[in-house]
């Protein structure tokens, strides 16, 4: 088991060598300084378990050097020693970020039952840290970037509040159904269901019955009673993803849903209640939806109770390895074969590229590698052509791209194109495109840009 190393800070030697001794006989490593700054150059040398730090120091009072460490190293446990006339300026180390303090002289014994009492609160929190990023990883929040991190607590935060309206927003593909499915994983609701819709993967006239159910005969095709996704999600969650899509005529039956937990089933006479926490997610902005007239304002306003900002996969570099590693080895698990391996060469390349496409495009990169690849060194070449540089038209690479490469390029460059004019609305876009819908998103699917 190692051994906790101490840091002993006291100008007085002869205390120095006595403390040093008795905490070695006690099986911790030491080392000690004679002055504050002495002790931060130690610090930042090699960092501490714990530090024995004496009030009254040399140059640095022993109240900065508090300062100082609680600010260059949150967390790490603080005792101050304190001489017999100065308790109350010790008590105020406490509530300055001090863990304890002791008053000089004092018993070896008072010492070791701070310092086991400090470090078993350290062990505690450490273990808790690493249950909570198990749980995150659990609910499918991969990353240990800042952005990520600062997401996942406030994740937490959502989920344990009363709150029965969240609104995601974030780039298409940036996984706003993975951190909606984490609010219910991290909440009270837990045991209930998680009930998901794509708004716009309905026909408009199906997504009421869809939503609140349909009494048998209520419109064409209805040949029985149906059950809606709110009565299933009842005591759960109901995420509705691309809730810029929700018809218009049906927003004011949404809201009144949300206003009241009321509901009517498509030709049902009597109304029906459920209580569920609705998470809505989009990559569009709602406000200028609604200056167009697309989207109740009155609506919007409800959704909007906490929103969170899902940050796209190019403000956090740093989380790709860990993500590759996660998505590999569940391709390999899925394929049932060797993983593939991404060399250092490969990798750079992976971080030089912007992902439009977002973690669903790195997924989709990782499903495609594994199946043509699988248990192989993946090289540079391997990668799709979206990876190389764009080189001069003139060079062999241009001359011997293949017709498919080039047709998936110009397919790409379509429907951004269209996207952009339509300012992200999906159905606009497949409408000035000359296709449905339907074969919209299966074209954005195919070239991971949903």
């Amino acid at each position: 088991m190692m051994r906790s190393q101490i840091l002993i800070v006291d100008d007085e030697k002869s205390f120095v060598r006595s403390m040093a001794f008795a905490l070695s006989e006690a099986g911790f490593h030491t080392r000690s300084a004679h002055t504050g700054e002495d002790a931060l150059t130690l610090l930042a040398d090699e960092p501490a378990d714990l530090v024995l730090l004496d009030l009254r120091l040399p140059g640095m009072h022993g109240m900065e050097v508090l300062a100082e460490v609680t600010r260059l190293y949150p967390g790490l446990p603080v005792i101050m020693i304190s001489a017999h006339g100065d308790t109350r300026a010790a008590v105020q180390a406490v509530k300055a970020g001090a863990t304890d303090y002791l008053t000089k002289p004092f018993a070896l014994d008072e010492l070791l039952h701070i310092i086991d009492t400090v470090t078993d609160r350290a062990r505690m929190r450490e273990e808790l840290d690493y249950h909570r990023q198990r749980s995150a990883n659990a609910s499918g929040l991969v990353g240990s970037s800042q952005a990520m991190q600062s997401l996942w607590q406030t994740v937490q935060r959502v989920a344990s509040s009363s709150t029965g309206r969240v609104l995601l927003l974030g780039e298409s593909g940036t996984g706003k159904a993975v951190v909606a499915r984490a609010i219910h994983e991290q909440s009270p609701r837990a045991e209930g269901a998680f009930v998901e819709i794509n708004c716009a993967a309905l026909p408009e006239q199906l997504i009421e019955a869809e939503l609140f159910g349909a009494e048998k005969g209520a419109y064409t095709g209805a040949h029985q009673k149906r059950s809606g996704l709110v009565s299933l999600a009842h005591g759960g969650t109901l995420f509705l993803d691309e809730i810029g899509e929700l018809p218009l005529s049906l927003q004011a039956k949404f809201l009144h849903f949300l206003e009241n937990g009321d509901y009517r089933p498509v030709g049902a006479t009597a109304s029906h209640t459920a209580d569920v926490r609705v998470v809505a997610a989009t990559n569009r902005s709602l406000e200028e939806e609604v200056r167009a007239g697309r989207f109740r304002e009155d609506l919007y306003f409800r959704l909007n109770v906490i929103e969170l900002t899902i940050p796209p996969l190019r403000e956090r570099g740093e989380d790709l390895q860990e993500l590759l590693d996660r998505f590999i080895e569940a391709q390999a698990r899925e394929e049932g074969c060797r993983p593939v391996t991404i060399p250092p060469e490969t990798l750079e390349r992976l971080q030089a590229y912007n992902w439009p496409g977002n973690v669903r495009e790195l997924r989709n990169l990782v499903e495609r590698l594994t199946i043509l690849h699988p248990g192989q060194r993946i090289r540079p070449d391997q990668l799709p052509h979206e990876f190389h540089p764009v080189e001069d038209s003139t060079s062999d690479q241009a001359a011997t791209t293949s017709l498919e490469q080039k047709l998936e390029h110009t397919e790409r460059q379509m429907i951004r194109q269209a996207l952009d004019q339509t300012g992200g609305h999906k159905g606009k876009a497949a409408e000035q495109l000359g296709m449905s819908r339907h074969a919209f998103k299966r074209r954005l699917q195919r070239l991971g840009l949903l």
